[in-house]
């Protein structure tokens, strides 16, 4: 969709409160700051992004906006030394798609410190049917097992909020690697989608909504990785098994969080805060080279849907709605 002389892009306007989006073809030098110019190939599409696009939660500020808080594509110029020409590169985080320009247009100029170099084995398309999402659930594993996760553990391991996209990737990466999952979740009909990907156990969600009488119940998970937050968490530290540890990663259900001390001083569990937005590049390069050789992608794969540019929208309305199961990917050039 590159025309000459400038980039394709899908443009956010807003007047009168309102959020409009079409398609438009810009000139390089609107775009913004920064010591890389990528040819991009492919965004994705997550619920933040769905936000971004109806105008909801101010998460943007400025318009007009390009949306796509993720994005793989090819360098075409570069004036860092750690990126040359014809480099495959992906960009996750940083407010990217937010604050700064993102990953819907043929074109994106970023800072170089928040790419990382495309992993070997991996495509520009498998890149971005994990995205921001593969990177969180990486990095909660990677946590989990540094706090003493490993698949001989007594207990399942819980994922909550299992049918979101980290969720979703959480559970394919831990089958993977051999862990018994456990996988949270109010909407029956992705009970299958949670088997194919490699849950061994369906939880109701309201099961561990409910919670327990007293602050501590009996111990069920050998690790846990939440994606709702709120009351949830607080529960779910009550069931974990003795030195155990939860990787929170969402905070979809609130930001408070319910509970006693018990469960930290009578059982020693760990609570891990996961934040992959500012996450330093080293531990980003470690994350997605993992992603690479640890995950079996013909999972995420059969369950990702690829539509072009000027679907975004509609997909973005699909998502808040809950609609939508799986991956989503843009093919911005199609």
């Amino acid at each position: 969709m590159t025309q000459e002389g400038g980039f394709t892009a899908l443009v956010l306007d807003e007047a009168d409160g309102k959020v409009t989006s079409s398609i438009k073809t810009l000139d390089d030098d609107a775009l913004p700051e920064g010591n890389v110019v990528v040819s991009v190939a492919y965004s994705d599409l997550n619920y933040k992004d769905g936000l971004v696009l109806g105008g909801l939660g101010r998460l943007v500020r400025d318009y007009p906006h390009i949306p796509g808080i993720d994005f793989s594509g090819i360098v075409e110029s570069s004036s860092s030394s750690r990126f040359k020409p014809g480099d495959e590169v992906i960009l996750t985080g940083w407010r990217v798609g937010e604050v700064h320009w993102g990953g819907y247009a043929t074109k994106a100029r970023v800072k170089s410190d928040w790419l990382v170099p495309l992993p070997s084995g991996m495509t520009l398309l498998q890149a971005m049917a994990l995205g921001t999402a593969g990177l969180t659930a990486m990095l909660a594993v990677m946590a989990l097992e540094e706090h003493g996760l490993i698949p001989e553990n007594e207990g399942d391991v819980l994922v909550a909020g299992a049918a979101g996209g980290v969720g979703s990737v959480a559970i394919a990466i831990l089958s993977d690697l051999g862990y018994r999952v456990a996988a949270s979740t109010g909407r029956e009909e992705t009970h299958d989608y949670l088997r194919e990907l490699g849950a061994t156990t369906i939880v109701d969600r309201a099961e561990i909504e409910e919670g327990t009488k007293g602050p501590l119940g009996p111990e069920r998970w050998s690790g846990a990785i939440d994606n709702v937050g709120g009351k949830q968490l607080g529960n779910v530290l009550g069931t974990l098994r003795y030195w155990a540890s939860c990787a929170s990663v969402g905070n979809a259900g609130g930001i408070e969080l319910s509970g006693t001390v018990l469960p930290f001083l009578l059982r020693g569990v760990n609570l891990l805060g996961i934040d992959s937005a500012t996450c330093p590049v080293e531990r980003r390069l470690i994350a997605w080279n993992r992603l690479a050789r640890d995950l079996s992608m013909e999972k995420l794969e059969s369950t990702t849907t690829v539509v072009p540019l000027d679907g975004v929208s509609e997909m973005g309305g699909k998502i808040l709605k809950g609609q939508v199961r799986g991956r989503t990917v843009v093919d911005v050039n199609a």
